[in-house]
């Protein structure tokens, strides 16, 4: 919420810049914490810049390209689902490597550096972990992370906000009737759907292991088929992105996970059902959020704010759903509760998303009696303005001919007072100046001119 606010008011660029900023010094610092009060504060801080990164990466697809940001927007998400893959495989052959280091430390003279080690930063908040591969894990991560915050300055200084502000100008203008009802919907949608993607994400393991019975190895190398469809499927997503609609993305990935959670209740206990259901449940999950974001793009448009709210639904459904069903899958250890959880989140979702679109899609199909379109509208405006300027210059023309009489009567006393009195009678003003006059009737000073000679003339 707090990054939905700030993106209202300050560069994109140079928010998630900071926001990286402050992500690489979390990263720094985490493994060098020696106090649990002290690591939560890290670990707080870490989110926070993490939330606002979150927010301010759609919001910043979405001031760039708009409703055109289909690709982008899947890319953007699909570098999130490969990083979530990858990471813990880094992290795991780091941690891998320091258990025979770890035996190597019954030496006298290491264990007496240990000792005043440990006895020097006791009293302090950070030290050095004796674990070094996992303070290399997290550095090098950090690192990399501040290389992409320096890119994010870079685009800062470049001064590119006059394609956002005429972008984010031309997109004012499009607002749905029923703006806030979509917002609260796709809070919800967001809701049950990111939760029921990582509530499967992590329990599945121990579903595997305690329900179904499969070895821990085989348990692990369904958890990857899981994140590693999720990553692969969001790869591909960009691509199908440039073909299919959003709506029609959504529509896809709702049925293939109404379909495989189904068959995953129906056969909770068979290892091949379960192989086979989570690959498409993984597939079928992956498009879905950047597919959500595009679509409601294209009926109303999203500022900082909006964005926010529904990423905070997400956000809330990713921390309470996997809390209640571990609590409850605790209560009933013989019940697939993480499998119902799919189903009931599958449905909601697809019941949920016709709704949204009607809502979307009502004030273009039905409209007010009185209400016109916009292109009859504009129709209308450019007749009505053709109309306008008619009657204008008809009103010109009239206005002219009134001032030539008029300029014809005042002159002639002024100029025939030494005259006798037959040229005394006004006289009539020939066809050649009227034609003059209506010739150049958006232009007095000439026609007063062309008029006193011809009167000059004739006397």
């Amino acid at each position: 919420m707090i990054g939905g606010v700030l993106f209202g008011c300050i560069n994109h660029f140079l928010l998630l810049g900071v926001s990286l900023s402050a992500t690489t010094v979390g990263l720094y610092l985490t493994p060098l914490c020696r106090t649990a009060v002290l690591l939560v504060v890290m670990m707080s801080v870490f989110g926070i810049s993490m939330g606002i990164l979150d927010t301010g990466g759609n919001v910043l697809i979405l001031a760039l390209w708009g409703d055109k940001g289909a690709p982008h927007m899947q890319a953007l998400h699909f570098s999130f689902a490969l990083g979530a893959f990858l990471a813990p495989l880094l992290a795991k052959l780091a941690w891998g490597m320091t258990a025979p280091a770890q035996n190597h430390t019954e030496s006298g003279f290491v264990s007496l550096m240990l000792n005043r080690s440990s006895g020097a930063t006791s009293d302090s908040l950070f030290a050095v972990p004796e674990d070094v591969n996992l303070l290399w894990t997290y550095a090098s991560i950090g690192t990399y992370v501040l290389v992409v915050s320096v890119f994010l300055f870079g685009l800062f200084c470049k001064k590119h906000s006059k394609q956002e502000k005429s972008t984010a100008s031309a997109q004012e203008a499009r607002r749905a009737k029923y703006h806030w009802a979509l917002l609260c919907l796709l809070f919800l949608f967001f809701f049950f759907y990111v939760g029921a993607e990582v509530t499967y994400g992590s329990y599945v393991f121990s579903f595997a292991t305690t329900h179904v019975g499969m070895e821990e190895s085989e348990a692990a190398g369904l958890n990857s088929v899981f994140w590693g469809t999720f990553a692969a499927c969001r790869g591909l997503a960009i691509f199908f992105a440039t073909l299919l609609q959003p709506g029609t993305m959504i529509v896809l990935c709702n049925i293939g996970s109404l379909v495989s959670s189904f068959f995953l209740v129906l056969f909770d206990k068979s290892p091949l059902c379960l192989w086979i259901a989570t690959s498409v449940y993984g597939a079928s999950m992956a498009a879905t959020f950047p597919s959500g974001i595009s679509w409601i793009e294209q009926y109303t448009t999203l500022t900082g704010k909006s964005t926010a709210f529904f990423v905070v639904g997400a956000a809330l459904g990713e921390m309470a759903i996997p809390a209640v069903i571990g609590i409850l899958q605790g209560h009933y250890p013989d019940l697939p509760v993480v499998l119902y959880t799919g189903l009931g989140s599958a449905v909601f979702t697809a019941v949920l998303f016709p709704v949204m679109y009607k809502l979307a899609t009502l004030p273009l199909g039905h409209q007010p009696k009185g209400r016109k379109s916009e292109d009859q509208r504009a129709l209308l405006s450019s007749s009505e303005l053709n109309d306008c300027e008619e009657e204008n210059e008809e009103e010109d023309a009239e206005k002219w001919n009134e001032m030539d009489f008029e300029v014809v009567e005042m002159s002639d006393p002024v100029q025939g007072s030494g005259r006798d009195t037959s040229r005394e009678a006004p006289t009539e003003p020939t066809p050649e100046v009227s034609d003059q006059f209506l010739s150049n009737a958006y232009f007095s000073v000439n026609s007063s001119n062309s008029l006193r000679n011809h009167q000059d003339k004739r006397d």
